[in-house]
C-alpha cells in the first residue's frame, strides 16, 4: 500500500494531463483541459498544488512560471488507486470489483473473449507451478 494520500476525480484529471503533455505550467494544463472539462483556471491550479503537497507532482521556477512534472508512472499511480479502492470497498478482495465491473457496467462480446484469453493464460501460468 503507498503512503501517498489518494486523488479525487479532479486531481487524478490534472495527473493525467501532467502524463499526457509533460512538464507544463498551468496555462498549458489548463488549455489541454479546456478540450473535455469546464474546469477553470484556478481549479486547476489548485489541483496542481496538491499533486505537488501529495507527492504525485514537484514544480520548479523557470522565471516567472512554475513548470510542473508529474511524478511517477501512471501505471504506479492507478496500481495504487485501485488497491486503495479494493482495500476501502472490497476488504481487500479482488474477485468482488471484478464481478461488479461484469455485472453493472457491462461488457461487449469482444471484452469478455480478451477476459477468456487473460483467465487461461493465468490458469497455465498456475498449473507450471504445480
Amino acid at each position: 500500500m503507498s503512503s501517498r494520500p489518494s486523488l479525487s476525480k479532479g486531481e487524478m484529471e490534472v495527473a493525467r494531463v501532467l502524463w499526457e503533455i509533460g512538464a507544463a505550467g498551468v496555462r498549458e494544463v489548463f488549455e489541454t483541459l479546456s478540450n473535455t472539462s469546464d474546469m477553470d483556471y484556478t481549479t486547476v491550479q489548485t489541483y496542481l498544488r496538491r499533486l505537488e503537497t501529495k507527492g504525485y507532482a514537484s514544480s520548479k521556477l523557470k522565471g516567472r512560471l512554475r513548470i510542473y512534472t508529474a511524478k511517477g508512472r501512471p501505471g504506479t499511480v492507478i496500481r495504487e488507486t485501485v488497491n486503495d479502492l479494493v482495500d476501502r470497498l472490497f476488504g481487500g478482495q479482488s474477485l468482488p470489483l471484478v464481478r461488479h465491473l461484469i455485472e453493472d457496467r457491462g461488457m461487449s462480446p469482444k471484452e469478455i473473449h480478451e477476459l477468456k484469453v487473460l483467465l487461461d493464460q493465468y490458469e497455465d501460468d498456475d498449473s507450471c507451478d504445480d
